[in-house]
Protein backbone atom coordinates (compact mmCIF):
# COMPACT_ATOMS: atom_id res chain seq x y z
CA UNK A 1 0.00 0.00 0.00
CA UNK A 2 2.62 2.08 0.87
CA UNK A 3 4.32 1.99 -2.34
CA UNK A 4 0.86 2.19 -4.02
CA UNK A 5 0.55 5.44 -2.26
CA UNK A 6 3.76 6.66 -3.00
CA UNK A 7 2.70 5.99 -6.65
CA UNK A 8 -0.27 8.01 -6.88
CA UNK A 9 1.20 10.55 -5.38
CA UNK A 10 3.82 11.08 -7.77
CA UNK A 11 1.30 10.33 -10.53
CA UNK A 12 -1.28 13.24 -9.57
CA UNK A 13 1.90 15.60 -9.19
CA UNK A 14 3.03 14.68 -12.85
CA UNK A 15 -0.55 15.22 -13.58
CA UNK A 16 -1.05 18.42 -12.21
CA UNK A 17 1.91 19.61 -14.10
CA UNK A 18 0.74 18.60 -17.68
CA UNK A 19 -0.36 21.69 -19.69
CA UNK A 20 -4.25 21.89 -20.34
CA UNK A 21 -4.99 25.27 -21.67
CA UNK A 22 -4.21 27.65 -24.24
CA UNK A 23 -0.88 29.12 -22.30
CA UNK A 24 0.90 25.17 -22.74
CA UNK A 25 3.84 26.69 -24.37
CA UNK A 26 5.06 28.75 -21.72
CA UNK A 27 3.65 26.18 -19.20
CA UNK A 28 6.13 23.51 -20.79
CA UNK A 29 8.67 25.66 -20.95
CA UNK A 30 8.55 26.83 -16.84
CA UNK A 31 7.62 23.27 -15.91
CA UNK A 32 10.99 22.12 -18.19
CA UNK A 33 12.80 24.71 -15.98
CA UNK A 34 12.05 23.98 -12.80
CA UNK A 35 13.11 20.43 -13.43
CA UNK A 36 15.88 21.44 -14.47
CA UNK A 37 16.94 23.27 -11.55
CA UNK A 38 15.55 20.82 -9.25
CA UNK A 39 18.29 18.15 -11.07
CA UNK A 40 20.78 20.79 -10.70
CA UNK A 41 19.42 21.05 -6.49
CA UNK A 42 19.46 17.15 -6.72
CA UNK A 43 23.16 17.28 -7.26
CA UNK A 44 24.43 19.00 -4.03
CA UNK A 45 28.01 19.68 -3.63
CA UNK A 46 28.75 17.76 -6.73
CA UNK A 47 28.28 20.56 -8.90
CA UNK A 48 31.00 22.61 -7.80
CA UNK A 49 33.04 19.77 -8.14
CA UNK A 50 31.70 19.55 -12.01
CA UNK A 51 31.62 23.18 -12.47
CA UNK A 52 35.20 23.34 -11.80
CA UNK A 53 36.66 20.11 -13.72
CA UNK A 54 34.82 21.99 -16.14
CA UNK A 55 36.65 25.24 -16.23
CA UNK A 56 39.68 23.46 -15.46
CA UNK A 57 39.43 21.67 -18.91
CA UNK A 58 38.47 24.67 -20.96
CA UNK A 59 40.69 27.04 -19.80
CA UNK A 60 43.61 24.61 -20.82
CA UNK A 61 41.94 24.69 -24.43
CA UNK A 62 41.17 28.14 -24.04
CA UNK A 63 44.70 29.10 -23.48
CA UNK A 64 46.52 27.02 -25.66
CA UNK A 65 43.66 28.06 -28.30
CA UNK A 66 44.72 31.75 -27.32
CA UNK A 67 48.50 30.80 -28.04
CA UNK A 68 47.83 29.49 -31.45
CA UNK A 69 46.02 32.39 -32.50
CA UNK A 70 49.14 34.54 -31.44
CA UNK A 71 51.73 32.24 -33.34
CA UNK A 72 49.91 32.31 -36.23
CA UNK A 73 49.57 35.82 -36.29
CA UNK A 74 53.79 36.17 -35.44
CA UNK A 75 54.45 33.74 -38.46
CA UNK A 76 51.72 36.06 -40.80
CA UNK A 77 53.53 39.40 -39.65
CA UNK A 78 57.12 37.70 -40.37
CA UNK A 79 56.21 37.09 -43.69
CA UNK A 80 54.32 40.34 -44.32
CA UNK A 81 57.24 42.36 -43.64
CA UNK A 82 59.90 39.51 -44.53
CA UNK A 83 61.76 40.32 -47.97
CA UNK A 84 64.46 38.93 -50.17
CA UNK A 85 67.66 40.55 -50.78
CA UNK A 86 69.03 40.36 -53.81
CA UNK A 87 72.70 41.23 -54.36
CA UNK A 88 73.79 43.36 -57.72
CA UNK A 89 76.71 42.83 -59.25
CA UNK A 90 79.46 45.87 -59.94
CA UNK A 91 78.46 48.18 -62.60
CA UNK A 92 75.07 46.27 -63.94
CA UNK A 93 71.89 48.25 -65.36
CA UNK A 94 69.78 48.59 -62.11
CA UNK A 95 66.85 49.97 -63.80
CA UNK A 96 66.57 46.93 -66.11
CA UNK A 97 67.39 44.21 -63.06
CA UNK A 98 64.46 46.05 -61.07
CA UNK A 99 62.08 45.55 -64.08
CA UNK A 100 63.18 42.12 -64.94
CA UNK A 101 61.89 41.17 -60.83
CA UNK A 102 58.64 43.54 -60.99
CA UNK A 103 57.77 41.70 -63.83
CA UNK A 104 57.84 38.33 -61.49
CA UNK A 105 54.79 36.94 -60.33
CA UNK A 106 53.95 37.69 -57.11
CA UNK A 107 56.14 40.57 -56.62
CA UNK A 108 54.83 43.10 -54.96
CA UNK A 109 57.90 46.00 -54.13
CA UNK A 110 61.21 46.18 -55.23
CA UNK A 111 63.60 48.72 -53.45
CA UNK A 112 66.62 49.87 -54.32
CA UNK A 113 69.42 50.30 -51.68
CA UNK A 114 72.64 51.79 -52.45
CA UNK A 115 75.50 50.08 -51.66
CA UNK A 116 76.96 54.21 -50.52
CA UNK A 117 73.53 54.19 -48.21
CA UNK A 118 74.23 50.48 -46.74
CA UNK A 119 78.00 51.71 -46.20
CA UNK A 120 76.56 54.71 -44.20
CA UNK A 121 74.08 53.02 -41.83
CA UNK A 122 76.18 50.38 -41.10
CA UNK A 123 78.73 52.78 -39.63
CA UNK A 124 76.25 54.34 -37.56
CA UNK A 125 75.05 51.39 -36.02
CA UNK A 126 78.68 49.38 -35.20
CA UNK A 127 82.21 51.07 -35.42
CA UNK A 128 84.10 49.77 -38.70
CA UNK A 129 87.40 50.70 -39.33
CA UNK A 130 88.11 53.32 -42.38
CA UNK A 131 88.06 51.07 -45.27
CA UNK A 132 86.61 50.47 -48.68
CA UNK A 133 82.90 50.40 -49.19
CA UNK A 134 82.86 46.46 -49.32
CA UNK A 135 79.32 46.27 -49.59
CA UNK A 136 77.42 45.60 -53.10
CA UNK A 137 74.06 47.36 -54.48
CA UNK A 138 71.05 45.05 -52.95
CA UNK A 139 67.44 45.01 -54.22
CA UNK A 140 64.67 44.53 -51.50
CA UNK A 141 61.95 42.13 -52.64
CA UNK A 142 58.75 42.09 -51.29
CA UNK A 143 56.32 38.95 -52.16
CA UNK A 144 52.46 38.72 -51.76
CA UNK A 145 52.82 35.13 -49.46
CA UNK A 146 55.67 33.73 -47.77
CA UNK A 147 54.75 30.41 -49.48
CA UNK A 148 55.49 32.21 -52.84
CA UNK A 149 59.42 33.11 -51.63
CA UNK A 150 61.10 29.98 -52.79
CA UNK A 151 59.63 30.22 -56.61
CA UNK A 152 60.39 34.09 -56.49
CA UNK A 153 63.88 33.55 -55.82
CA UNK A 154 64.27 30.64 -58.49
CA UNK A 155 62.78 33.43 -61.06
CA UNK A 156 65.20 36.48 -60.12
CA UNK A 157 68.88 33.81 -58.99
CA UNK A 158 69.26 33.68 -63.23
CA UNK A 159 68.50 37.42 -64.02
CA UNK A 160 71.67 38.83 -65.69
CA UNK A 161 73.47 41.13 -62.71
CA UNK A 162 72.02 39.47 -59.79
CA UNK A 163 75.01 38.34 -57.83
CA UNK A 164 73.62 36.58 -54.85
CA UNK A 165 70.12 35.96 -52.75
CA UNK A 166 69.10 35.72 -48.89
CA UNK A 167 66.27 35.87 -47.10
CA UNK A 168 65.75 34.72 -43.21
CA UNK A 169 64.27 30.95 -44.45
CA UNK A 170 65.58 29.50 -40.98
CA UNK A 171 63.87 31.85 -38.97
CA UNK A 172 60.60 31.35 -41.01
CA UNK A 173 60.85 27.96 -41.11
CA UNK A 174 60.83 26.98 -37.30
CA UNK A 175 57.82 29.73 -36.86
CA UNK A 176 55.77 27.63 -39.35
CA UNK A 177 57.11 24.53 -37.42
CA UNK A 178 55.81 25.81 -33.87
CA UNK A 179 52.67 26.84 -35.40
CA UNK A 180 51.80 23.66 -36.95
CA UNK A 181 52.91 22.10 -33.81
CA UNK A 182 50.21 24.75 -31.72
CA UNK A 183 47.20 23.92 -34.49
CA UNK A 184 47.98 19.96 -33.80
CA UNK A 185 47.95 20.60 -29.97
CA UNK A 186 44.81 22.62 -30.06
CA UNK A 187 43.04 20.36 -31.78
CA UNK A 188 44.30 17.16 -29.26
CA UNK A 189 43.26 19.47 -26.44
CA UNK A 190 39.65 19.44 -28.23
CA UNK A 191 39.19 15.97 -28.53
CA UNK A 192 40.58 15.46 -25.35
CA UNK A 193 38.26 18.21 -23.55
CA UNK A 194 35.16 16.70 -25.44
CA UNK A 195 35.95 13.07 -23.68
CA UNK A 196 36.43 14.40 -20.37
CA UNK A 197 33.38 16.40 -20.66
CA UNK A 198 31.38 13.75 -22.02
CA UNK A 199 32.46 11.51 -19.19
CA UNK A 200 31.55 13.91 -16.57
CA UNK A 201 28.50 15.03 -18.02
CA UNK A 202 27.33 10.97 -17.96
CA UNK A 203 28.22 10.22 -14.59
CA UNK A 204 26.13 13.63 -13.35
CA UNK A 205 22.90 12.53 -15.47
CA UNK A 206 23.10 9.44 -14.69
CA UNK A 207 22.79 10.29 -10.86
CA UNK A 208 19.90 12.47 -11.70
CA UNK A 209 18.13 9.83 -13.56
CA UNK A 210 18.60 7.20 -10.59
CA UNK A 211 17.26 9.87 -8.10
CA UNK A 212 14.22 10.31 -10.46
CA UNK A 213 13.64 7.30 -12.53
CA UNK A 214 10.34 6.21 -10.81
CA UNK A 215 8.84 10.13 -11.19
CA UNK A 216 10.71 9.70 -14.97
CA UNK A 217 8.66 5.97 -15.30
CA UNK A 218 5.11 7.46 -14.30
CA UNK A 219 5.74 10.33 -16.46
CA UNK A 220 6.53 7.64 -19.00
CA UNK A 221 3.57 5.49 -18.59
CA UNK A 222 1.08 8.82 -18.74
CA UNK A 223 2.14 9.68 -22.46
CA UNK A 224 4.23 12.29 -21.45
CA UNK A 225 6.43 13.08 -24.33
CA UNK A 226 9.73 12.22 -24.60
CA UNK A 227 11.85 15.15 -25.27
CA UNK A 228 9.68 16.79 -22.00
CA UNK A 229 11.43 14.43 -20.18
CA UNK A 230 15.12 14.68 -22.04
CA UNK A 231 14.75 18.61 -22.08
CA UNK A 232 15.70 19.26 -18.59
CA UNK A 233 18.57 16.55 -17.93
CA UNK A 234 20.63 18.27 -21.62
CA UNK A 235 19.17 21.64 -20.47
CA UNK A 236 21.47 20.85 -16.74
CA UNK A 237 24.25 19.65 -18.89
CA UNK A 238 24.45 22.89 -21.02
CA UNK A 239 24.34 25.36 -17.49
CA UNK A 240 27.29 23.28 -16.30
CA UNK A 241 29.28 23.97 -19.94
CA UNK A 242 28.30 26.79 -19.30
CA UNK A 243 28.72 28.22 -15.95
CA UNK A 244 32.29 26.62 -16.43
CA UNK A 245 32.66 28.47 -19.55
CA UNK A 246 32.37 31.96 -17.06
CA UNK A 247 35.26 30.55 -14.51
CA UNK A 248 37.19 29.74 -17.43
CA UNK A 249 37.31 32.84 -18.93
CA UNK A 250 39.11 34.73 -15.97
CA UNK A 251 42.82 32.54 -16.33
CA UNK A 252 42.22 32.55 -20.00
CA UNK A 253 42.10 36.84 -19.42
CA UNK A 254 45.34 36.05 -17.67
CA UNK A 255 47.03 34.72 -20.31
CA UNK A 256 46.00 37.15 -22.87
CA UNK A 257 47.66 39.71 -20.88
CA UNK A 258 51.08 37.60 -20.49
CA UNK A 259 50.66 37.32 -24.68
CA UNK A 260 50.44 40.88 -25.67
CA UNK A 261 53.26 41.84 -23.58
CA UNK A 262 55.17 39.21 -25.59
CA UNK A 263 53.39 40.99 -29.16
CA UNK A 264 54.66 44.53 -27.53
CA UNK A 265 57.95 43.27 -26.97
CA UNK A 266 58.88 41.55 -30.64
CA UNK A 267 56.65 44.73 -31.94
CA UNK A 268 54.24 43.06 -33.77
CA UNK A 269 50.90 43.33 -33.69
CA UNK A 270 48.05 40.52 -31.89
CA UNK A 271 45.65 38.63 -33.67
CA UNK A 272 42.30 40.96 -34.34
CA UNK A 273 39.76 40.18 -31.88
CA UNK A 274 41.42 37.24 -30.79
CA UNK A 275 39.79 37.35 -26.97
CA UNK A 276 36.46 38.17 -28.37
CA UNK A 277 36.89 34.19 -30.77
CA UNK A 278 38.06 32.79 -27.63
CA UNK A 279 35.85 33.66 -25.45
CA UNK A 280 32.77 32.85 -27.86
CA UNK A 281 34.89 29.66 -28.81
CA UNK A 282 34.86 28.43 -25.24
CA UNK A 283 31.43 29.17 -24.45
CA UNK A 284 30.39 27.27 -27.45
CA UNK A 285 32.32 24.44 -26.62
CA UNK A 286 31.53 24.15 -22.86
CA UNK A 287 27.77 24.79 -23.64
CA UNK A 288 27.21 22.30 -26.89
CA UNK A 289 30.06 19.64 -25.28
CA UNK A 290 28.13 19.50 -22.21
CA UNK A 291 24.37 19.19 -23.48
CA UNK A 292 26.02 16.89 -26.28
CA UNK A 293 27.38 14.30 -23.04
CA UNK A 294 24.08 14.92 -21.46
CA UNK A 295 22.15 13.86 -24.53
CA UNK A 296 24.59 10.73 -24.95
CA UNK A 297 23.62 10.09 -21.21
CA UNK A 298 19.95 10.09 -21.60
CA UNK A 299 20.09 7.54 -24.38
CA UNK A 300 22.73 5.44 -22.51
CA UNK A 301 20.84 5.38 -19.00
CA UNK A 302 17.25 6.15 -20.03
CA UNK A 303 15.41 4.63 -22.92
CA UNK A 304 13.41 7.06 -24.13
Amino acid sequence: MTSLSKRNRLKQKVKSHLPKDWLTEIRIAYRIAIETFKGIAQAGLINIAIITTMAAILTIFGAIFRTTLSVSSMVSAMGSVLEISAYLKPNCDVATVVKNIQDIEHVQRVKFISREASWSELKKEIDVPDVQNPLPDTLHIKVDNPQNIEYVMSKVKPINGVNDLSYAKDLVTKFQVINKISHTITLVVVIIACILTITIINNTIELVIQSRKEEIEIMRLMGVSNWYIKSPLVLQGAIYGFLGALVAIIPINIVQGYLLKIHEFFMMPGYTYAQGLVVFTVLIIGVSFSAGGSFMSIKKHLQV
